[in-house]
């Protein structure tokens, strides 16, 4: 059962902190997800990548060792300061930051998805979307994990697959979409591991 919270309104970065600074992140992995380990094996050179609502950020580091150059942000302090203690030696990697703001250093080759877009409302994923597409040039990628589910209620909001596909199409071509064997409890048997390319 979840404390009580005085925040409810997951917009605010306050939201966010108060869950963290009680330990209630039943979001949180705790560890590198199988298929992205799979998907970076898989790739034959290292990217730049962002990681927006990063959380505790536990792939920062993992991708920085292999020659990957992440920038993970997140608008909570309490999250931000976590995923610098996770982070180590790429503590500054990681970054306070509103990911409709932020702009990147140099071109990004792909954006990782993971628990970031079922954490916001419906109602702003049009302006994620179509900030993924501002943020990301022909060719580059949208990968990770996209949570499928009717349920209204959230953090995590449920997407249908025909509304992502709507809000992707105009911009992105999906080029993989597998199972996810080891979801956590709460996004069990509803997500995948999807990856669009820029068009």
């Amino acid at each position: 059962m979840a404390p009580d919270f005085s925040n409810r309104d997951p917009l605010q970065p306050g939201f966010w902190d108060e869950r963290f600074a009680r330990g209630f992140t039943p979001w949180d992995r705790g560890s590198v997800p199988a298929e992205m380990r799979r998907f970076v094996a898989g790739c034959a050179q290292p990217l730049t990548v962002l990681i927006p609502g990063c959380g505790s950020g536990y792939e920062l580091a993992w991708l920085m060792e292999r020659g990957w150059m992440a920038t993970a942000i997140d608008f909570s302090p309490e999250a931000v300061a976590r995923a610098k203690r996770v982070a180590g030696q790429w503590a500054e990697r990681v970054l306070e930051a509103d990911f409709f703001a932020w702009e990147p250093e140099r071109p990004l080759d792909m954006v990782y998805e993971c628990a970031f877009l079922c954490a916001m409302p419906p109602a702003m994923w049009p302006r994620i979307a179509a900030r993924w597409a501002e943020l990301l040039a022909p060719g580059a990628l949208l990968a990770g994990f996209f949570y499928f589910d009717e349920k209204p209620k959230g953090p995590p909001f449920g997407i249908a697959r025909e509304r992502l596909e709507e809000l992707l199409a105009s911009h992105f071509e999906c080029i993989e979409d597998r199972a996810v064997q080891d979801s956590i409890p709460v996004f069990a048997g509803k997500e995948r591991w999807m990856a669009w390319r820029r068009s």
